[in-house]
């Protein structure tokens, strides 16, 4: 199977170019440059693998949660190569693709991923890896405040030691560790394209890849608290 992976949803922008047993990948912390460093990374690796859009098989996007509006870019740009190419896309979560690292470079069977939400919350949920390698959410995906997380996530019981990844657990370390202790694993801060693919395989023979269409983002938290200027 051939794929391409993207997402954007954090400070990070990755693209990962997934053609049989061939991997090639890349990642830039890049702060409110995505719109203009994803298509030129894509581009990249096509021309890196010497393929079209048109050879592949489908498109996998970073569908949340995290930035607003970098989630939003990642879906319109994955939507924007899918209607082009006329390929099917898949989204997946953020959270579960810095899991699915874990497991792989830290050999991690048992994970909590935290992406720093701002407004003193996070993006979290715990995920445990399946008999296939790989990682499966065992709770929702939630914004919460890091001194209040709610008891679907305090009262889990893991079989050995948690690993947290995630900016979440750099930000408010202080304040999971209470409620929620675990290794932090300070190389994973970040989503990245290349553990999203992982997951494409059994989507596609799950047949849950959908047209461009239909690719829809994960905000989680569905609100944004505004500060109306004077007068407005």
């Amino acid at each position: 199977m051939k794929f391409l992976a993207l997402d954007t949803s954090t400070e990070a922008c990755s693209v990962a170019l997934a053609l049989d047993d061939q991997l090639l990948a890349l990642d830039e912390v890049c702060p409110q440059q995505h719109s203009k460093r994803i298509l030129p990374m894509v581009q990249q690796l096509l021309a890196d693998a010497s393929i079209s859009l048109h050879q592949l098989d489908g498109i996998i996007f970073g569908r949340g949660p995290g930035s607003f509006t970098g989630v939003r870019i990642g879906v319109s740009v994955a939507q924007g190569l899918a209607f082009g190419a006329d390929l099917p896309v898949f989204g997946v979560s953020t959270l579960a693709a810095m899991a699915q690292a874990a497991a792989v470079q830290q050999n991690a069977t048992e994970v909590i991923a935290a992406i720093d939400a701002r407004m003193a919350e996070v993006y979290i949920a715990a995920f445990t890896l399946d008999e296939a390698g790989l990682m499966q959410a065992i709770t929702p995906e939630i914004a919460a405040k890091p001194a209040a997380l709610p008891e679907v996530l305090t009262s889990l019981s893991f079989t050995s030691r948690v690993l947290g990844v995630g900016t979440g657990w750099q930000t408010y370390s202080h304040a999971l560790q209470q409620l929620a202790p675990a290794l932090i694993a300070d190389s994973i801060l970040y989503p990245s394209a290349q553990f999203m693919l992982p997951f494409a395989s059994r989507a596609w023979q799950q047949q849950l890849f959908v047209s461009a269409e239909q690719a829809e983002p994960v905000y989680v938290r569905d609100e944004v608290t505004w500060q109306k200027l004077p007068g407005r």
